[in-house]
């Protein structure tokens, strides 16, 4: 009897010590950091706080000096304690950290991304990072001065739709007080809206066509040169002013808009503080529209959104640090106070649960993507000698507004398929 005690002691113990040891290695992984934004760091050091508070599980975070994150990675990585979550934020990033990245496939925080705009993959389908925060563009509308025109902004569904309201408001701008849009100067101060943001309805569904860029094509077809012509002469043939002085610049469109004198202005969610803040209007009364251009199916379209702020896992970090990271990231983006917290920072993060920011064009960005509708992501960032690029298509459109010709219009389908083509040439010698 003795020895059957002995023995049920000693397995007890044996037991005892493997559940141990697992319990150890379950909550022995820690969480590291490398931080891509210096302005969010303070809020960032809140929420490791907060996580630890909660969990137990260490997490630091590690923010690089503004236009250091390349050269503080590489040294990072370096180290015998690397980061576990660090930036992967384009393609060439890929090519250079695809090895460090875990897949993310299948993991409960890529489970919780209201859309697949913003994830990045290697060559061989992995899936290297995840988007976590983001800016967006479109057609910004005063929803007030809309219904005094007797109008909605239901009605507006697609680009059909938007003509008609526009050109309505045009027609009785006199009587209103105001017009459909705002200046649509091309002076270097604006004309980036249009030969950047706008020429985005080209780019993006051409890139769709292609199956995504995933690095610059040497060359462009103008396929949906038509539909970017659509929201130009929609532009410049319905506001206050001649579209043969836009050339000269020096207008104001922020404060045409500010000031209620234009019902839609082409912007991102970066002017909200100046619209509210600095022109006092209404939050409520603002809405952005995606850039409805006359694509079959684009009433399901979203808004302009784009980023570089995508998270990667550590790949060669130790499992429980990776399990750790993942909880962690899958915490950041269910957790009701996390998902607060983030969205004093980064405005909006592109997750079902996602808090809403106070921009309310963040938020109306992440509506559109929870209702189904395909975001329109940045394939402009792939332009070639980039400046030089628009210097041309700037020319072009200049020569085009002063006498609106199908002849003038030929200089600037050749500035945007042409010019592409010489620049991309200039730029891989």
């Amino acid at each position: 009897m003795k020895k059957l005690i002995t023995v049920l002691l000693v397995l007890l113990l044996a037991l005892t010590a493997v559940f141990a040891n697992a319990a150890a290695e379950k909550t022995a992984g820690s969480v590291y950091w490398l931080n891509f934004k210096p302005e969010s760091d303070e809020t960032l050091q809140k929420l490791a706080a907060l996580y630890t508070s909660k969990t137990g599980v260490p997490v630091k975070v590690v923010t690089a000096a503004s236009g250091t994150y390349n050269e503080t990675l590489t040294a990072e990585m370096d180290k015998s304690a690397a980061p576990t979550l660090f930036v992967v934020g384009n393609q060439a990033a890929v090519g250079t950290w695809g090895d460090y990245c875990y897949d993310l496939k299948g993991t409960k925080v890529a489970g919780e991304l209201n859309t697949d705009a913003y994830n990045l993959y290697t060559a061989d389908g992995k899936l290297a990072s995840i988007g976590y925060c983001y800016e967006c563009f479109g057609i910004i509308v005063n929803k007030e001065l809309l219904e005094k025109a007797g109008h909605s902004i239901s009605e507006i569904k697609n680009f059909a739709t938007l003509k008609a309201v526009a050109e309505d408001i045009h027609a009785r701008a006199k009587e209103l007080g105001f017009d459909a849009f705002t200046s649509s100067g091309m002076d270097g101060s604006s004309s980036w809206r249009f030969t950047g943001h706008l020429i985005n309805t080209d780019l993006y569904y051409e890139s769709r066509d292609a199956g995504f860029w995933t690095e610059c094509p040497a060359e462009i077809k103008g396929t949906y040169l038509a539909n970017f012509k659509n929201l130009w002469d929609l532009y410049i043939s319905n506001s206050s002013y001649d579209p043969a002085v836009l050339a000269t610049g020096g207008f104001d469109a922020e404060a045409e808009f500010g000031k209620k004198q234009a019902v839609f202005y082409q912007n991102g969610n970066w002017e909200y503080d100046a619209l509210v803040n600095n022109y006092g209007l209404d939050k409520n009364t603002l809405k952005m529209i995606p850039f409805y251009c006359g694509v079959a199916g684009e009433e399901k379209a979203g808004l302009n959104c784009g980023t570089e702020n995508c998270w990667a896992v550590n790949a060669k970090a130790s499992k429980a640090d990776i399990e750790a990271t993942l909880e962690f990231m899958y915490w950041m983006v269910t957790d009701p106070e996390a998902t607060a917290l983030l969205a004093t920072t980064f405005g909006s993060i592109p997750y079902k649960k996602a808090a809403t920011p106070e921009n309310v064009f963040l938020a109306q960005a992440n509506e559109y993507a929870n209702a189904g509708c395909y975001t329109m992501t940045w394939a402009f960032n792939f332009t070639p000698n980039v400046d030089s690029w628009r210097a041309g298509m700037v020319s072009a459109m200049n020569q085009y507004d002063a006498a609106r010709t199908a002849e003038n219009w030929k200089l600037v389908e050749n500035a945007f398929v042409q010019g592409w083509a010489t620049q991309y040439k200039a730029a891989n010698k």
